[in-house]
């Protein structure tokens, strides 16, 4: 393939031969930028030009005022058609918008996610209705699957974290409290706020960023791929079959995550009463069993399951808001977790309010 330039003979003659692409685009340039003026171009030997080729041609002869010699038919056609497009086009910078435009805009968008949220969540509703009077389109596998993610492999991290935190409120308790020779005051703040907060309130955040996030990304990426939509074109219902398993599961797994993380929160913080502060086991034990009352540990494991729903129906919701992007996937991903965390931290705050309001403080 010929492709170098030449200047035969006369030094402001520029003679490309053979290609003239975009794949010598910037030799080309650099032999017409060394060719003095007044310049000559040749195309007699060019025998193939594409459009960056013809737009260095239009170009030089537009800013140099070069002569053009040897243009074929075909040539010149393309020549004209880059002459005709060369038009300067007015670029508008984007609109800038002040605090007060910026607020409107997060607020509709929250008003209409918050919408889009209660519309699923009445879908939702809708599939569990379904399910429970056609009780053969309940997909048992699917739960059990879900119960195998959703808890059974969440133990381990869930367990050590909850561990690590006992440790880390008796430490930080018995340090206020050895202040005014109350030490002892450790255990009942290690009971009451593992099994009232802690425990479900942590296990609601590790699994929103764990399992909430899944769910966004196994939905999303199924829209992605239009399995979605061929299980509605043969008639199968995607809330039926991909949102009540990941509800369910997530409705029934979350109060044994939370007991197991009031549990293990509380061995934790026994191990450092007894280490740290010389506290025998037993004495930890029994004292646990007298401060802590029982209406604690009901508030713990009735705002465990409604976490766990609000967290499955923010996942699944996002999920199922991707589209045609596997960029969408990551982005929704994110949202499920942080919308799931925020709702969670909202109910704990009406949990609390309410469950004071009724004498169980």
């Amino acid at each position: 393939m010929a492709s170098a330039a030449v200047n035969e003979g006369n030094s402001n003659v520029f003679a490309p031969s053979g290609a003239l692409t975009i794949g010598r685009a910037g030799s080309t340039q650099r032999e017409i930028d060394a060719t003095p003026d007044p310049l000559t171009i040749d195309l007699s030997r060019v025998e193939r030009m594409d459009t960056v080729g013809a737009w260095l041609v239009h170009r030089t002869m537009r800013d140099r005022q070069a002569q053009l010699t040897g243009v074929s038919s075909d040539t010149q056609k393309l020549l004209d058609q880059v002459a005709d497009a060369d038009r300067a086009v007015e670029v508008k910078p984007p609109k800038k918008t002040g605090a007060v435009a910026e607020i409107g805009i997060a607020t509709i968008s929250f008003g209409r996610t918050l919408a889009g949220l209660v519309g699923f969540f009445g879908a939702t509703l809708m599939g569990f209705a379904s399910v429970i009077t056609h009780p053969k389109r309940f997909r048992y596998n699917a739960v059990v699957q879900q119960f195998d993610v959703v808890g059974v492999r969440a133990l381990a991290i869930i367990g050590l974290m909850s561990f690590l935190i006992g440790i880390v409120i008796g430490q930080q308790g018995a340090v206020q409290l050895q202040q005014f020779g109350a030490e002892v005051y450790t255990i009942n703040l290690i009971g009451r706020i593992t099994v009232r907060e802690l425990g479900p309130l942590m296990t609601a955040i590790m699994v929103a960023g764990r399992s909430g996030s899944a769910f966004a990304a196994q939905i999303g990426t199924m829209k992605i791929t239009e399995e979605v939509d061929a299980m509605r074109t043969i008639g199968v219902s995607p809330v039926e079959a991909l949102v009540v398993p990941r509800v369910f599961a997530a409705i029934i797994t979350m109060p044994l995550l939370a007991f197991w993380a009031m549990l293990t929160a509380i061995i934790g913080g026994g191990i450092f009463c007894w280490v740290g502060l010389g506290i025998p086991p037993l004495t930890y034990t029994q004292r646990m069993a007298e401060v802590v009352p029982a209406s604690d540990l009901w508030v713990g494991l009735i705002k465990a399951p409604v976490f766990g729903f609000i967290i499955a129906l923010a996942g699944c919701f996002q999920g199922m808001l991707v589209a045609n992007d596997s960029e969408q996937v990551g982005l929704k991903t994110t949202s499920a977790v942080v919308q799931s965390i925020f709702l969670v931290i909202v109910l704990d705050a009406v949990f609390a309010v309410f469950f004071s309001s009724i004498g169980w403080l």
